[in-house]
């Protein structure tokens, strides 16, 4: 099983519980982790034999724009997303970073680690 990772996909989205997140929203990353079989991809040299990387950052490009309250739930939406529209993705691992959130506190980021695996 070889590996694919995107990091550090940078978006800007409305996710949280507070009203102001939704209006004004914040910085966000997203690093991306997908376990594959791409032996047919190492001898073909043909793009129709692995992950498509653009399909990916698609993925995470779309659902990081719909607006969630939790971070779990939009990291399921992601890892859902990729195990749907991508058969050849065995195990997903997204960490979905809040950057500067409002907690009261000074804190760099705040990550939310979810994976998933076929059945």
């Amino acid at each position: 099983m070889e590996t694919i990772k995107l990091k550090n996909i940078r978006t800007f989205s409305n996710h949280g519980c507070l009203l102001e997140e939704a209006k004004i929203g914040s910085d966000y990353t997203v690093d991306l982790t997908i376990k594959a079989n791409l032996q047919q991809s190492t001898q073909s040299d043909k793009l129709a034999d692995t992950v498509d990387y653009v399909h990916l950052n698609r993925i995470v490009v779309e659902e990081m724009a719909i607006r969630s309250e939790l971070l779990e739930h939009v990291a399921k939406r992601i890892n859902k997303r990729i195990l749907d529209e991508l058969p050849m993705v065995q195990k997903t691992k997204v960490a979905v970073s809040k950057i500067n959130p409002p907690i009261g506190g000074d804190v760099e980021s705040v990550t939310l680690i979810l994976e998933e695996s076929r059945n």
